[in-house]
């Protein structure tokens, strides 16, 4: 066993607290839905924005944004924006209040706000919460499966067979482990419900800053004296159209992961991102944990800053773990067990850094740090679902004057068997970057170009959002089959022409509409676009109506915050390394900027909160 009984105690007496706060919160999440799913939106907007970050800083993700910042060093930064990492910036600088105001509980209730409650709305609806429950199951088995692989470094199935009264293939032994944490998330998740969620994020956030310290410390402690060896271009995330980082006289074995990354050429693939990354960020949050901490939170003006906050506090200190979990393997790889029978495995990396390199106690705080981080990530995206498939499918077509008792046990069953079928997906959904970037390339990509139309465009109706999410996300589950070989980002382009294709054809062939509608809509939600015809129609019935809707404004703060949001994860990779001229600069970058959207940005809210 590679643990200490200290460090098991730590995890332990974590897991513990976890349902003890479930329990202690269950009586509150009892007295209405709302309660439950949504913390009654009471909830202030920093806790939520914790809450949020906390759900990202998830334990696969970890382990892939360490092996990536090995192999690529600085320039790691630009792959994240596979998710996109950016769209936080929109969403901070106007998405969140646009999708606020709608005051709705799940983006499915959300578009009878949008398009009224004519025919096709069903299909509509039901294509939504399909899209949202396969998303959420989507993520749930793909950290499941980064939580099994990180356990298993630390509890050899050796040692944990002597307690267990059944045999286990070596190969499901991950799986395992991954299932006993995924029960202490569905529980707290379960009985809690959203607050337990928060205060548990919360909690779980306040682990993971004093774990990423730690290593933070361990790594420059390590790195004082010594010099870590890595190619040329390693160490600055500027790029040309080609990578040229060559690996051969270092590390030969790391030139076979780049090609097989198939992120060459480089120039090439961050166009794609970036292309991908602005379309997906314009169709507002997907249908997940993220969606439902923005219709949680007190108001519009609440939204935003919850967005905005989530980057402040999540980068700096994730970054701080990435690089100190990089800089150990980099000076130690060979002491490092990475090899397995088919190679060597880069997810290993994060693991077999903590278990050689970490004292007792602090490791106990790292792992029940990333750990916790998983529970939280599963729980709020468990808590989406469960959203979409109460409030969108039971109460609306089985029973809508339900019973408080009769939802939170429709709740506790639905729950359950999301949770069963997450387990199952991530035995059988392959290793966590396949997940990955299926995820963010394949299903995500189809669901892009509906979503940007239904904010930006008036004509566009419930036919066309239909039959352009039908085109994209059924394009993205054949994505597998038809090119198992070929990164999903590539096939972006396709999926977002055929997903762009079947909007506007189902918009044409349904009649244009409801003008009451959209007026509505326009006047609640003061989107920009291509919004004219509503527009005029709205200054006729009121002449002295004014929007908000600034298009000029939101997009240059997106520009700067998106810049900010590169200099708050290079900072800490700066300082890891001590690399402290360039991080002087990146500071006094990051402080104008903060500067000029205290003018542009936060002021602002704070005069229309008066």
């Amino acid at each position: 066993m590679k643990i200490h009984p200290i460090d098991l105690a730590i995890i332990l007496g974590y897991l513990v607290l976890t349902v003890v706060i479930g329990l202690l919160l269950r009586k509150r999440a009892r007295k209405s839905h709302s309660d439950y799913m949504m913390g009654g939106k009471k909830l202030p907007w920093y806790m939520l924005g914790l809450s949020n970050a906390s759900d990202m800083f998830d334990i696969s993700g970890t382990m892939w944004m360490v092996t990536i910042c090995f192999v690529y060093g600085f320039k790691s930064m630009w792959i994240v924006w596979l998710w996109p990492v950016f769209n936080q910036i929109f969403q901070m600088m106007y998405l969140s209040k646009w999708l606020r105001r709608s005051n709705v509980s799940t983006g499915a209730e959300w578009l009878q706000v949008r398009f009224g409650s004519g025919p096709g709305s069903t299909l509509s609806h039901q294509i939504t919460v399909l899209f949202a429950v396969i998303g959420c199951l989507s993520f749930m088995a793909y950290g499941f499966v980064g939580l099994g692989k990180f356990i298993e470094q630390f509890i050899p199935w050796s040692w944990a067979s002597q307690y267990i009264p059944f045999d286990i293939p070596a190969e499901f032994v991950g799986h395992f482990y991954g299932i006993i944490f995924t029960l202490f998330a569905m529980f707290y998740a379960l009985i809690g419900g959203m607050t337990s969620i928060v205060i548990g994020d919360v909690l779980m956030y306040s682990v993971m800053t004093i774990a990423s310290v730690c290593i933070g410390v361990i790594a420059v402690n390590h790195l004082s004296g010594s010099q870590i060896v890595t190619p040329e271009g390693w160490l600055t995330p500027l790029f040309q159209w080609n990578l040229n980082m060559d690996w051969s006289q270092i590390l030969p074995d790391v030139n076979t992961k780049i090609e097989s990354d198939g992120f060459i050429p480089w120039g090439a693939f961050f166009m794609m991102m970036a292309f991908k990354g602005v379309f997906a960020s314009l169709a507002g949050p997907a249908p997940n944990y993220d969606m439902q901490k923005v219709l949680s939170t007190q108001s519009p003006e609440d939204a935003s800053k919850m967005s905005g906050f989530v980057s402040i506090i999540l980068l700096p200190v994730r970054y701080t773990m990435i690089m100190g979990f990089t800089v150990l393997a980099l000076l130690y790889y060979d002491q490092l067990n990475l090899r397995t029978g088919t190679g060597i495995d880069y997810e290993k990396i994060l693991p077999s850094t903590i278990a050689e390199f970490t004292p007792t106690i602090v490791k106990g705080i790292i792992l029940t740090g990333l750990m916790a981080a998983f529970m939280g990530t599963f729980s709020g995206t468990l808590n989406a679902a469960q959203s979409y498939l109460v409030n969108d499918i039971y109460l609306k077509y089985f029973k809508p004057k339900a019973s408080i008792s009769n939802i939170m046990m429709t709740n506790y069953l639905i729950g359950g068997a999301i949770v069963i079928i997450s387990i199952i997906i991530g035995i059988y959904g392959g290793n966590i970057n396949d997940l990955l970037q299926w995820i963010v390339g394949g299903l995500y990509g189809g669901y892009v170009a509906a979503n940007v139309l239904k904010w930006h465009w008036w004509r566009f109706n419930f036919s066309g959002f239909a039959w352009g999410m039908i085109a994209g996300t059924g394009t993205a589950l054949l994505l597998p089959v038809l090119f198992p070989n070929t990164l999903a980002l590539w096939m972006f382009p396709l999926l977002f022409g055929i997903s762009l294709a079947g909007s506007i054809i189902g918009t044409y062939a349904a009649p244009v509409p409801n003008m009451e509608v959209l007026k509505s809509f326009y006047k609640n939600v003061q989107p920009w676009g291509f919004w004219k015809p509503v527009h005029d129609a709205v200054m006729t019935e009121d002449p002295t109506w004014q929007t908000e809707a600034n298009f000029k404004a939101d997009m240059s703060n997106v520009v700067l915050g998106i810049i900010a949001q590169c200099c708050l994860t290079l900072l800490p990779m700066y300082l890891i390394l001590s690399m402290f001229t360039d991080m002087a600069i990146v500071g006094t970058v990051l402080l104008v900027i903060a500067i000029i959207l205290k003018r542009t940005w936060w002021d602002k809210l704070q005069t229309k909160l008066a």
